[in-house]
């Protein structure tokens, strides 16, 4: 299996090797160590993800915090006391819950990417089995672009304008109407609170109540709607239905220097609260360490699709963990979590720390030198694959806007791909960065350049070779107008890594906003000739081409663009604008009818539109569209005009009226073209 350490991105290479993987480190099956009979036939299901939820924050044995609803439910279900996050990040997390696959299997290795189309997610088996499958996410970081949508009947993901989240309250106030209309299919249904999420802004009573631990505020916030929800669920289940509660990572509050998540594999995020009530699940606890990924046999197992891998009967094996945010984003050495009974080992390049987790759960004395593992842990370690750094990454899909709702959450990527070099720094020594890394990557993408310049200097004297910060620190000084900064930048980048398409980009975009702006065409054209779905890449050379006059090249690099994400109304406007300036009628019309679509009543193009429904000899629309344009608009002389051709053509009686209207309202523009027009004689 050593050939497959460079894993590639293609699903089913990836699918054969978690297979492999898995079943080369599963222990000898023994007992099962939940006592399980054979479920009812397909019950409701009601799966809740608990955003960054430590699994000490949480249930009847949490310190400082009341939370009544998971610990009535703790008492009537099984609780596993030992279950582990696949990743500490919410979206690849989430990933291997819908696919019962690893990161290393399923692709996605931090947010902001995509799931590739190849993978049946857990939705999608469960509806062909008969469910109607309802999904509430409460963050963009679950946003149906990102590829977990597939299979609902039903993806609620809207936010209130302007935000990227919402909260527990407004998603449960979302599903309990959803729940009071009547549905004669089973319901699988997956609800997402996201509230213990920095920063920790608790509602009242909890703010009063945990002034100084606001975290644990949030937590006992979203436990009193999961005691609605629960309530509302298994009324409409009647008694019947099969819950899971379930948190993708936990949150480090500073645990070994970590203060939020996706950095380190402590147990502060990636130890989790992992709960199963329903049929054939016996009250109690187990300790045997287990995968949240295996949320998905088991809802399958309920569904009577399959009993492979479910909690409802725990074999033991060797958990995996991975945190591959530093290494794909600033070259870091790549990291490896493995459990065994109460063995656990954090693998980061040559150097690995072991921990006695039952015995020390803060981990705070590594045995690393003492240690013997047993072979299934040390050659689970040896052969998990690490990703490769190009499959991973890529494609870029992201738009600013995109990237802008991450940031507010607190997870913006890397711009750039790293320098991946053997003696790259552990991430656990690189904990006095985390934040700066955070604070300037959140300021980046607000292009708020003059404060980010200090924070990515200091950063670049702790990691030199972070060639992402060298990017970024070239780009703010080149927005900044320091173009002798930028370019000595941009050299520095190139020696960092020859031959880069992130550097090519990232210079490209220096010289778009330069007098030296047409200098950016051929290195943006080298790119996407490598990278064909780069989407900063598409928009930038867009730009250029507008600005060159080649209006039909702009218009078709920014149907590429939104092939890839969706635009927004304005954006629709000046495609249409290009396409029409290209005469291209029909797209035109397209982009123009889908933007008064999304701009209602704020739609101020009805002129264009009916000039170009004229042109096609589309005539009702021309003249519906140009009835609509209001004597306040600048160019009414122009609608009146084509107003009254549109009712020669059409042979209204009032034509005459309509060509009177247009003579007497010309102007200078519309004036010789009345006087031209033959359909007026």
């Amino acid at each position: 299996m050593a050939r497959l350490l460079r894993i590639a991105a293609p699903p089913a290479p990836a699918l054969v090797l978690a297979g492999a993987l898995l079943a080369g480190c599963r222990k000898a099956e023994g007992p099962a160590s939940t006592a399980a009979a054979p479920p009812p036939a397909r019950p409701p299901i009601l799966l809740v993800t608990l955003d960054t939820t430590r699994a000490d924050a949480i249930g009847p044995e949490a310190e400082g915090v009341e939370t009544p609803a998971f610990d009535a439910l703790a008492r009537r279900g099984r609780r596993f006391r030992q279950a582990y996050a696949a990743v500490p990040e919410t979206l690849p997390s989430h990933g291997s819950m819908m696919t019962g696959l690893y990161p290393a299997g399923h692709g996605l290795h931090e947010n902001g990417r995509t799931l590739a189309p190849g993978f049946r997610v857990l939705a999608e088996r469960l509806r062909q089995a008969g469910y109607r499958t309802e999904a509430f996410v409460s963050s963009f970081a679950l946003a149906r672009r990102f590829g977990l949508a597939r299979g609902f009947d039903l993806y609620d993901d809207e936010r209130p304008e302007g935000r990227a989240e919402r909260t527990s309250r407004e998603t449960t106030d979302r599903v309990l109407a959803e729940l009071a209309q009547a549905r004669a299919a089973p319901l699988f249904l997956w609800v997402h609170y996201y509230d213990p999420h920095a920063p920790y802004t608790p509602p009242e009573p909890f703010a009063s109540r945990y002034r100084r631990k606001p975290y644990l505020g949030e937590v006992a916030a979203m436990d009193e709607q999961l005691g609605r929800l629960v309530q509302a669920f298994e009324g409409h289940a009647a008694g019947k239905g099969a819950i899971v509660i379930v948190a993708d990572h936990g949150e480090g509050l500073g645990d070994h220097g970590e203060p939020q998540h996706g950095n380190l594999l402590y147990q502060a995020t990636m130890h989790v609260p992992l709960l199963l009530v329903g049929p054939g699940v016996a009250p109690g606890v187990t300790d045997t360490p287990v995968s949240t990924r295996r949320v998905f046999h088991t809802i399958l197992d309920w569904a009577g699709v399959g009993e492979a891998d479910s909690l409802r009967r725990v074999r033991p094996e060797v958990v995996f963990g991975e945190a591959m945010k530093p290494f794909l984003e600033y070259g870091w050495q790549p990291q490896v979590m493995a459990v065994e009974g109460g063995s656990k080992v954090i693998r980061a390049g040559a150097t690995a720390e072991v921990y006695d987790v039952g015995a020390d759960p803060a981990e705070t004395r590594d045995l690393g030198a003492t240690a013997i593992l047993s072979r299934p842990l040390r050659d689970a370690l040896r052969e998990y694959p690490i990703p490769s750094v190009q499959a991973a990454r890529a494609p870029d899909t992201l738009g600013d806007e995109e990237r802008r709702k991450l940031a507010s959450l607190g997870y913006v990527g890397a711009g750039a791909a790293p320098v991946v070099r053997a003696d790259a720094p552990r991430p656990v020594s690189m904990v006095r960065l985390f934040d700066l890394l955070e604070r300037a990557s959140g300021l980046f993408v607000r292009e708020e350049y003059g404060q980010v310049v200090p924070l990515l200097e200091t950063i670049l004297a702790t990691d030199p070779h972070n060639l992402d910060a060298v990017l970024r620190l070239a780009t703010a000084h080149s927005a900044l107008g320091h173009e002798t900064q930028a370019d000595r930048l941009f050299e520095r980048a190139a020696e960092l890594s020859p031959g880069s398409p992130d550097v090519r980009l990232y210079r490209a975009l220096h010289y778009a906003r330069t007098r030296e702006w047409e200098r950016a065409a051929p290195l943006l054209d080298q790119v996407l000739a490598e990278s064909p779905e780069r989407l900063p890449a598409l928009e930038a050379l867009a730009a250029i081409r507008e600005r060159q006059g080649r209006a039909a090249d702009a218009a078709s690099l920014l149907q590429r663009v939104y092939a890839l994400r969706r635009p927004s109304g304005a954006e629709l406007v000046r495609l249409a604008q290009l396409e029409m300036g290209a005469e291209q009628t029909a797209a035109a019309i397209d982009a123009f009818e889908k933007a008064r679509q999304e701009q209602g009543r704020g739609f101020t193009h009805d002129l264009e539109l009916g000039v170009l429904y004229l042109d096609a000899r589309r005539l009702e629309e021309a003249r519906a569209a140009l009835d609509r344009v209001p004597p306040s608009h600048p160019a009414y002389p122009m609608a009146l005009f084509k107003r009254a051709q549109a009712s020669v053509l059409l042979q209204e009686p009032e034509r005459a009226e309509r060509i009177e209207a247009a003579r007497r309202h010309a102007d200078a523009t519309t004036r010789p073209l009345i006087a031209r027009e033959r359909l007026f004689r």
